[in-house]
């Protein structure tokens, strides 16, 4: 088993009257099952309203599943008693960086989350110095953060989630408020994070060129999942993803126009770099 595994989740929101009886009922997600690996980066990817972020907040305990079951690190998360240990080691980080700072400053901030769980004083600040190393915010430890970038405040969210050592974190649409240069900088340091620190990574994204980072892909449709796979083979069925309200990296796009006007290319080219060796080859 995985460190995330869902077994045919499926969520139901519902809607009360002021009487409390049920009047209407919404089918979110039906029939859902992913795994995630220790060390892995997935990729959950999907349209609005495909179910993408209601998945993510399964993940962590913010939803219990109407039928199927969720685990993080063998425990049920629909058990009350294992709520908040699955949330010490699945840490969410939100779309909006505002929404979860909440010190006037950065290094504060950071402690609030260890602090909240009971870590020894002497090992807070501890654990803040190496989340701020870690994320490239060491240097804007003393600032107030409503002075930071878009982009620096979700690097100091993130760092707040990794100071209570959780075993993955889980970044739902963390980029979707963020200018191209913020985006640029929260996904490269949660790759870097993936890569060099060996944390599970699950990223919930409409944006596709964030997923080449990722290791496995999983795309969601009307609440189901509509296909899985490398982002090499996802990205490779175009007219695919295009069906489902998705795009592909730019230079995918272009590299299956050339494939379609008789180039012999191969399909899931993912970066400039391969694109460039691909034409040379045609010499």
């Amino acid at each position: 088993m995985g460190i995330i595994k869902t077994n045919h989740v499926s969520y139901d929101y519902v809607r009360v009257n002021d009487e409390g009886v049920e009047e209407e009922k919404e089918r979110a997600l039906e029939d859902v099952s992913i795994d995630v690996y220790p060390g892995s980066f997935v990729a959950i990817l999907g349209a609005n309203g495909s179910g993408k972020s209601t998945l993510a907040r399964h993940l962590n305990a913010l939803l219990a599943p109407s039928e199927g079951t969720v685990w993080v690190d063998g425990m049920d998360t629909s058990k009350e008693e294992n709520v908040f240990p699955v949330r010490r080691e699945a840490g969410m980080v939100f779309q909006n960086p505002d929404n979860q700072i909440i010190a006037g400053i950065v290094e504060e901030d950071v402690a609030f989350g260890p602090e909240n769980i009971g870590v020894p004083t002497k090992d807070i600040w501890k654990r803040v110095e190496e989340a701020l190393e870690k994320t490239g915010m060491a240097a804007y430890r003393m600032h107030s953060p409503n002075r930071l970038s878009g982009g620096q405040k979700q690097r100091v969210a993130i760092a707040g989630t990794l100071a209570m050592h959780p075993k993955c974190i889980i970044l739902d649409e963390p980029t979707a408020m963020l200018d191209p240069g913020g985006r640029r900088e929260v996904i490269e340091t949660v790759a870097e994070l993936n890569e060099k620190e060996g944390v599970t990574v699950v990223l919930i994204t409409h944006y596709m060129e964030e997923v080449v980072y990722a290791d496995h892909v999983f795309v969601m449709q009307d609440g189901k999942l509509a296909m899985e796979g490398p982002p090499r083979e996802i990205f490779s069925k175009v007219e695919e993803l295009q069906k489902y309200k998705l795009g592909v990296p730019q230079i995918t796009l272009l590299a299956h126009e050339l494939r379609k006007s008789g180039l012999d290319i191969p399909e899931g080219i993912l970066s400039e770099e391969e694109l460039a060796e691909a034409i040379c080859r045609l010499r």
